[in-house]
């Protein structure tokens, strides 16, 4: 069974924090680090698993993720073109007494608010995106400054989700997050198969009712749900590399092509063919 990987994070040379442009992952990498993290990330869409939130998102997502938080990979699956910019910094990154300073006091909330997984939208998300764009190409005081104008605009925006009930860095987590894991591995390697769920009930030590209550416990959705939703996934990734309708359809393991249409335009709210001259 895949492990929960602790992600070992140091600053930038001459910097308190760290500036990241990660290059496609074509790998699951479900991690946690000290750190906390801002992710923002461009692509056809994608996976948004905090904690115990999971989502997707469509065209680009914006978080913040507090310290020891499980997370996925935000390229989880993508195959297509992808832009991130992420920055890691320590809750002490500008000194002990950063935070005492009354000038700070949206910020400070901001970071407490972090336990919880945190999505931004609208022009929030926009401006943000912009000023993380432009962070390498100053100087590092200027970079330091930018961050702090990002941080207080994400701390004096409404354009926020909570994404967890409760605070998330949790090492109750630990085991059902080794198992979500394990599942997430079958449904990548399976997908374009015929996943059977009581054979995958069998490998994480369930009957098969029991894994079905537990994932949708886990997910908010049923398994079948989930994996609709990661093969129209994958076949969003197919069409835009200008497979056929009846290619992709095969492809990520649909048998038929009206139930693949069907689940198309449900998930999407397009078919195959609007979805393709749309971004072709």
């Amino acid at each position: 069974m895949r492990k929960l990987q602790l992600e070992q994070v140091q600053p930038d040379m001459g910097s308190s924090f760290k500036i990241l442009n990660p290059s496609l992952s074509t790998t699951f990498l479900w991690h946690l680090h000290p750190e906390y993290e801002i992710v923002y990330v461009e692509s056809a869409g994608g996976p948004r698993h905090v904690g115990d939130h999971i989502s997707r998102y469509e065209g680009s997502d914006l978080v913040f993720i507090g310290p020891n938080i499980p997370h996925l990979n935000f390229d989880y699956g993508v195959h297509t073109a992808c832009k991130q910019v992420v920055i890691q910094m320590k809750e002490n990154f500008l000194g002990e007494v950063f935070f005492n300073n009354p000038e700070i006091a949206a910020i400070k909330q901001l970071f407490k608010n972090a336990c919880y997984g945190l999505s931004f939208y609208g022009d929030t998300k926009a401006r943000v995106a912009e000023a993380l764009k432009k962070l390498q190409s100053l100087n590092r005081f200027d970079q330091l400054l930018s961050l702090l104008q990002i941080f207080q605009q994400l701390a004096t925006s409404t354009e926020v989700d909570v994404l967890n009930n409760n605070p998330a860095a949790n090492k109750a987590f630990e085991k059902q997050q080794k198992r979500m894991s394990f599942i997430y591995k079958y449904v990548e390697e399976n997908y374009h198969l015929k996943p059977d769920v009581n054979q995958l009930a069998e490998k994480v030590n369930m009957t098969t009712a029991a894994f079905c209550r537990y994932f949708k416990k886990q997910t908010k959705q049923t398994f079948t749900d989930f994996l609709n939703q990661y093969r129209i996934s994958q076949a969003k990734n197919l069409l835009l590399q200008d497979k056929t309708i009846t290619e992709t359809c095969y492809a990520t393991g649909f048998e038929q092509l009206s139930y693949f249409n069907k689940t198309f335009k449900k998930l999407t709210g397009e078919n195959p063919s609007g979805f393709k001259k749309r971004h072709l």
